[in-house]
């Protein structure tokens, strides 16, 4: 049978370099627990707060890998990416911390906040479609007209190392977990937080949460290939994206199950979090506990790591608002 690893696959010793090299740009996030939503879910559960980070999400810890692991040369001629919002926002924040310039590819649909975001670190934005063919086809102009760096949101050896470090500190900072549950779109961080895990920690489970309308990792993982949808329609506009080979070797061989939620159960879920946790966190980062207030059965009695992945919401428009 022919080996499908794909050759660039990022190893544990990439996460110990990414920390040492991205301590002094990123935040030590804090991990919260609430009562309430314990006894809700019938487990302990604890939130790293990736909403507090640098930036407003976890993608700095992998944005800035990329950029500080760039030669000088590579630096000179910046750095570019496609993103709905989180990963342009934190690679513009990186390139802005090294004095280099940062252009981002967006869907016209992606919030005004994520957009504002990223001109705010100095990135220029350049708009295109929302749909995977789009972004990647503009995208590609960008990289003709610039010769820039590209920086993957996601399939990227030095990202997913960099995102690698979240689970290092949540291990750090809670013992004895039983189960890590991230959102799932491209995989950056459920793969990091796998890659991680896998090496410190291997009796712990690793579960993904997927909206019900971008279900499409949820599906790769019951068919055994990824399934790319090319434009889904969700609340949770971080999870739009599908799979690609480094992740989708992550989830393949790490992951115990991805859960899926309506977008009712998302909203939710989100409410829960700013109301008992009192912290500002976008759609994407609430289907995590969404999953598994879904699924007792799966968590009860242990305790479990939830990765709120960013706080980038436009608070002009909540979705219970």
């Amino acid at each position: 049978m022919k080996d499908e690893t794909p050759p660039d696959i990022p190893t544990f010793a990439d996460v110990l370099a990414a920390r040492d090299r991205i301590a002094m740009h990123i935040h030590r996030t804090p991990v919260l627990t609430s009562r309430m939503l314990n006894e809700m879910a019938g487990a302990e559960l604890f939130f790293k707060c990736e909403n507090l980070q640098k930036a407003g999400a976890f993608k700095a810890r992998g944005a800035s890998n990329a950029v500080f692991g760039l030669s000088d040369d590579q630096a000179a001629r910046g750095v570019a990416t496609h993103s709905s919002g989180n990963h342009g926002t934190c690679l513009s924040y990186a390139a802005g911390r090294r004095g280099i310039p940062c252009t981002v590819v967006m869907p016209r649909t992606a919030p005004q906040a994520k957009k504002d975001a990223v001109m705010g670190y100095g990135g220029r934005v350049v708009e295109c479609e929302p749909s995977t063919s789009s972004r990647e086809a503009v995208f590609a102009e960008v990289v003709a007209e610039t010769g820039a760096e590209f920086v993957h949101p996601y399939n990227d050896r030095r990202v997913i190392a960099g995102q690698g470090t979240c689970a290092l500190e949540l291990a750090d900072q809670v013992e004895g977990l039983d189960a890590v549950i991230a959102p799932i779109g491209g995989g950056g961080m459920v793969s990091g937080t796998c890659l991680t895990l896998s090496q410190i920690a291997p009796r712990v489970r690793m579960y993904a949460g997927e909206p019900e309308q971008a279900d499409d990792a949820a599906r790769s993982l019951k068919a055994g290939y990824i399934i790319a949808d090319d434009a889904p329609e969700t609340i949770a506009d971080g999870l739009k994206v599908p799979l690609k080979d480094l992740t989708w070797h992550f989830v393949r061989n790490h992951v115990a199950d991805i859960l899926t939620v309506s977008e009712a159960e998302i909203i939710a879920a989100m409410e829960l979090i700013w109301k008992r946790l009192k912290i500002v966190m976008e759609p994407s980062s609430a289907v995590p506990l969404a999953a598994v207030l879904k699924n007792p059965e799966l968590f009860a009695g242990q305790r479990v790591g939830i990765i709120i992945t960013g706080g980038n919401v436009d608070l002009k428009k909540l979705p219970w608002m």
